[in-house]
């Protein structure tokens, strides 16, 4: 393997998701990632380790979870581009960081490659269970950005994304695969570095007298300074002031919380991706992310074969879910049918969003395999009758 001195390894590759995602996290400019080994998703950092000092970075495995999650957090505060990687049972662990991460707002990346659960479930085999915990496993009034990769390209090029999401809107961004995607192997085309956009930290400008560290400049999103820079500044969980020193006012919780939430949902039309086809004039609507999309695509292609107009909604931001989109689909669909591999979660949000104007139907499958095309198929067909 030869990279650019940006840590870029040009071309055409033959890869698995976990080793795109790495390589997407090396070009999205990550020198720093902290984590605990867990299968499946223990090649992303073995490859990370073994790429990263060639580009002046490190990684660092801690005793758990739990250490790993703030230590990227302390790693991002020294000035670098940070991530952590685990599975279900670790996710769980790192969710009173992740929301610190919130509060504090650290710009990061939490790599989740889903298996089957609870607890120690299924460690070799898939599920998405993982995607409301995802968005409400942390306690209290927050926002997140979560990605959801259908492919070995998209672990490489969403990685890139969600590095630049994180810096953008200073937030934790979590990066919702599956083990399938995460082991299987395709072709990862990764173009030259001066073709990939990278967003940069927000680094301020100011002087160290007149920088605050929560202080926004109208955007609702603040600089950052790092430490060992000569700014001052406390990073708290508690609710804090411009100055990041705590103060326990209802006003101020009012102020801060409300602020977290506004950034991202403000800028939901901007953050929110989704690939749609057919669905102009389909009776039905397939709403799917992940692995679960491809075994679904092969489902509309089947139901299309037998003249039944069906249309294709691929979640590829599962928050902020697309609201939106859901509501415009709900006025003309007559029914949407939510395969998972889990026994009903993002299913909620569809239906919530239909609000009774279209029905909504789900195709469970609890983990461990993928659907079978046909289990699709019948629920589409259920819901034309």
């Amino acid at each position: 393997m030869k990279a650019d001195p940006r840590g870029v390894l040009t071309g055409t590759h033959f890869l698995d998701g976990d080793h795109a995602c790495c390589e997407g996290a090396l070009a999205a400019g990550a020198r720093f990632a902290a984590g605990y080994p867990i299968t499946p998703s223990t090649e992303v950092v073995e490859r990370f380790a073994q790429r990263v000092p060639t580009v002046g970075g490190s990684f660092i495995q801690m005793e758990d979870e739990l250490a790993a999650s703030i230590a990227l957090q302390g790693g991002v505060w020294g000035g670098a581009k940070a991530f952590t990687v685990t599975s279900g049972p670790g996710f769980s662990l790192m969710m009173e960081h992740i929301g610190y991460a919130a509060m504090t707002e650290t710009p990061c990346v939490f790599v989740d490659v889903q298996r089957g659960g609870p607890s120690t479930g299924l460690p070799t085999l898939p599920a998405q269970g993982d995607m409301m915990q995802a968005r409400w496993g942390s306690h209290g009034d927050y926002e997140i950005i979560a990605l959801c990769p259908n492919s070995p390209q998209e672990c490489f090029d969403l990685t890139i994304k969600a590095f630049n999401f994180s810096e953008e809107y200073r937030v934790p961004v979590m990066f919702m695969m599956d083990e399938v995607v995460g082991h299987m192997t395709e072709k990862v085309v990764i173009p030259p570095a001066d073709q990939i956009e990278v967003v940069p930290r927000r680094h301020t400008h100011k002087s160290v007298e007149e920088y605050l560290p929560y202080q926004t400049n109208g955007d609702m999103v603040p600089e950052m300074a790092h430490a060992g820079e000569g700014y001052k500044f406390h990073v708290t969980g508690l609710t804090h002031d411009e100055r990041g020193y705590p103060n326990m006012t209802p006003q101020m919780q009012q102020k801060l919380v409300t602020r977290l939430q506004k950034k991202i949902r403000d800028a939901e039309d901007r953050i929110t991706l989704f690939e749609e086809e057919g669905t102009e004039n389909a009776d039905v609507t397939v709403v799917s992310y992940g692995i679960t999309s491809r075994v679904a695509q092969r489902a509309i292609e089947m139901a299309r074969v037998r003249g039944l107009k069906v249309g294709k909604l691929r979640l590829i931001t599962a928050w902020p879910f697309p609201e939106k989109k859901i509501r415009q689909l709900a006025e003309r669909t007559k029914a949407f049918v939510v395969p998972e591999l889990n026994l009903g979660q993002m299913v909620r949000e569809v239906e919530r969003c239909a609000g009774g104007k279209a029905k909504t139907i789900l195709v469970p499958h609890a983990g461990g395999s993928v659907h079978h095309p046909e289990d699709i198929l019948a629920a589409i067909q259920e819901a034309l009758r």
